[in-house]
């Protein structure tokens, strides 16, 4: 049996978008003569859609999203995911389920088993839990169905009471899938591959592993969609980052026969088990790990802009570390045409942070302004004197500064439309070195999840080739 792995990046919401995207990938299978195609978890709404599962019209819009894409399932299968009702009256009004179309029909519903509530996820808050396990037969083959989460309760001390594969091992099936929505970390990759792989071996099945691409907001997804076959070996890893299409014929998949005798706790380890031979600091900044954050932040940025529907950014350019490498990244995703940056010398700044932030934007090639702050500065100490008196000059002053940046670029942010990208990084906010209503402003915190040594790692990388105007491809 062919089956083709559709990587992509869908937009919560919008069904048009999704939907379309979908089945120009049915289409594409369709001409490759492929028997199933496999999209990512909730692929008709995007992941994750939050409190717009309260609304009827959304889930309407999902089952008649499911209804445009079932018309094209007249010759091959098309397993999808979807939101879908429960009709028990005890419960939670929906399940997070997987869709298996066949011949315009819907062939077989698989529900989700486990439903995170760690970290970014808080699905037990809108699903109810599968109430049974079955395998679904297609084309004479056994399909163990699982969602995400369902796969990961493995390791010394498992979060849930069942494991969905377990049931479905029962049932004898011939191969795993698994549809996902997995946020993008600096482990994921090698905890994804040791999950699928760790699978492969317990059960002696081959899996095929279905991620989303792309980001939503503050979550992003890498990719890395995986193929194993029933020995633990890796046949396929998707692009991460980009969306990918691959095919893979079940008939190529090695069989159980002479397969390593490993279990599954032998190559199976957590996110915190990565890189725990190292110095934290050495881990989080070596080259692999600063160039996946690159990308990551490259199409956080792309998606955050494009799914918003703006197009152009500003931020404060101050000369310092922080603000540089956030305008690189922002001129790198939207183009140096698209950013502007706006440098605010006060009469306490030095001339090289004027000079340094001017000459980065005639690098970039970016549209920059200079305003100084000096009068509006003193025109607040002015006004302020009364209640300030004779107290020496301390924080207050140094804040009123930061303010004064803040409302220019949110004047001009307003004015102009941009979207203000705020340049503070996690080692600030973790020692709560910021300034509320001033540096802090922004709609998109570019920095705001690393660490002030991974930014000077980061500044290095993008600093390995001269030419910062375009983006890095891997």
């Amino acid at each position: 049996m062919k089956i083709a792995l559709a990587q992509q990046n869908y937009h919560i919401g919008n069904f048009e978008f999704n939907v379309q995207k979908i089945i120009e990938a049915v289409e594409r299978a369709k001409q490759a003569g492929v028997d199933l195609i496999i999209f990512s978890e909730l692929s008709v709404c995007g992941y994750f859609p939050k409190d717009f599962l309260e609304f009827d019209d959304f889930i309407n819009s999902c089952y008649d999203a499911v209804d445009q894409i079932k018309e094209h399932t007249d010759e091959i299968g098309v397993l999808i995911g979807s939101p879908r009702r429960n009709p028990k009256q005890e419960g939670k009004d929906l399940f997070n389920a997987a869709l298996l179309l066949y011949q315009k029909e819907i062939k077989g519903i698989v529900n989700k088993s486990l439903l995170p509530t760690y970290d970014v996820f808080d699905e037990y808050r809108y699903f109810e839990p599968a109430y049974y396990w079955n395998v679904l037969k297609f084309k004479g083959k056994g399909l163990a169905i699982t969602i995400c989460e369902d796969i990961w309760n493995m390791g010394e001390n498992p979060l849930y009471r069942i494991t969905p594969m377990e049931e479905l091992i029962k049932q004898q099936p011939d191969l795993m899938i698994n549809l996902s929505a997995s946020p993008y970390n600096y482990a994921q990759d090698i905890v994804r591959n040791s999950i699928v792989k760790a699978h492969t071996l317990k059960y002696q099945l081959p899996m095929i592993y279905c991620n989303a691409v792309g980001a939503q907001t503050d979550i992003i997804f890498d990719g890395g969609s995986l193929v194993y076959d029933s020995c633990g070996y890796k046949i396929f890893e998707a692009k991460y980052f980009e969306e990918d299409f691959y095919i893979v014929d079940t008939n190529d998949l090695t069989e159980p026969e002479n397969c390593p005798s490993a279990s599954e706790s032998e190559v199976y380890f957590s996110a915190s088990e990565v890189g725990n031979d190292k110095n934290v600091i050495e881990y989080l900044t070596e080259e692999k790990n600063i160039s996946e954050i690159y990308n990551a932040l490259i199409l956080g940025i792309k998606d955050y802009f494009s799914k918003m529907g703006f197009t152009k950014a500003i931020l404060g350019s101050s000369g310092g570390i922080d603000s540089a490498v956030a305008l690189v990244l922002a001129v790198h995703a939207l183009g140096k045409e698209n950013v502007r940056a706006v440098l605010m010398p006060s009469q306490y700044s030095t001339e090289h942070s004027v000079t340094d932030a001017k000459q980065l934007s005639i690098y970039l090639d970016n549209p920059y302004d200079i305003i100084p702050i000096k009068n509006i500065f003193e025109a607040f100490t002015t006004e302020l004197k009364p209640v300030f008196k004779d107290l020496p000059f301390s924080v207050a002053e140094e804040n009123i500064q930061s303010r004064c940046r803040g409302n220019l670029l949110m004047a001009i942010s307003n004015k102009l439309g941009y979207i203000l990208l705020n340049t503070s990084n996690k080692s600030e906010l973790a020692t709560g070195y910021g300034t509320l209503y001033g540096d802090m402003a922004g709609g998109l915190s570019v920095l705001g999840d690393l660490y002030k040594t991974q930014i000077y790692a980061l500044a290095n990388y993008i600093n390995r080739e001269r030419n910062h105007t375009q983006p890095y491809h891997h």
